[in-house]
């Protein structure tokens, strides 16, 4: 069973782990959860558990169902429906960050795939950042695919969606926190920055990478080494090499 296209906005999730990730932080944001009646594995036994538990209201359907009919999404055989919320404030961005001295945000300038927002919200979740800041305009929005890819991390990163990053980069600094932006043409390497202390890393939009804009209000640019014929990385794979490269140097 697979969603409609016109569903796939931020107050659908799908997939086992993206409805797992929200029910168990955020249930009270669940309308329905519908799972394929032809379901009957463990996985989806312990899923009903859970939802039992947590008294969010569930129900099973057939393939043929209109929320959930075949066009493609592999959604494991399981939907919820959420309840439509506002973007989070970029003013939020201050009491995320009070008063740490390790601290590691993400800045995504301009992501517009989905499944790069995705995958790079799963790698931030996976080494503990801070909060991961996102245009508000011009970007992908954190919708059913977003959260399927990232696999339950929409759920547990703090997203702050921000009208200018560049503006947001000049705050970042005021809070004390060095600016490491990503650069295929830097004349560093990753491994030659500091990611000790307060740091935040900013990562460029497929293809384009860091708008001028934003690369002007980096403290450093620095580039990930490469060996091979072929140049340069996937945004999401590029994102992950830093933030653990950030997670080494801060736990050594």
């Amino acid at each position: 069973m697979a969603i409609k296209r016109h569903h796939q906005r931020s107050n659908i999730a799908y997939g086992f782990h993206a409805v797992e990730a929200v029910v168990k932080r955020n249930c009270e944001k669940v309308v329905e959860v519908i799972i394929d009646r032809q379901r009957t594995d463990q996985r989806t036994k312990n899923i009903v558990a859970l939802l039992e538990k947590s008294k969010v209201s569930f129900r099973f359907a057939n393939r043929e169902e209109p929320k959930i009919t075949d066009d493609g999404v592999n959604n494991q055989g399981i939907v919820a429906i959420l309840k439509a919320q506002a973007p989070a404030k970029g003013e939020k961005l201050e009491v995320i960050l009070n008063g740490l001295t390790q601290g590691l945000v993400l800045v995504l300038d301009h992501i517009q795939d989905p499944h790069n927002l995705g995958a790079c919200l799963r790698s931030a979740e996976c080494v503990g950042v801070d909060a991961v800041i996102i245009p508000r305009e011009g970007a992908s929005p954190v919708n059913a695919t977003v959260r399927k890819v990232a696999s339950g991390a929409v759920e547990n990163v703090n997203i702050v969606y921000v009208a200018n990053v560049a503006q947001t980069l000049k705050k970042l600094q005021q809070l004390e926190y060095w600016i490491i932006g990503a650069a295929d043409q830097a004349n560093m390497t990753l491994y030659d920055c500091d990611f000790t202390g307060n740091v935040a890393i900013v990562m460029g939009a497929e293809g384009k990478g860091l708008r001028r804009l934003t690369a002007q209000h980096c403290d450093y640019l620095a580039r990930i080494p490469m060996l091979g014929a072929v140049s340069s990385l996937n945004v999401s794979v590029a994102t992950g090499v830093f933030l653990f490269e950030a997670m080494r140097q801060k736990h050594l």
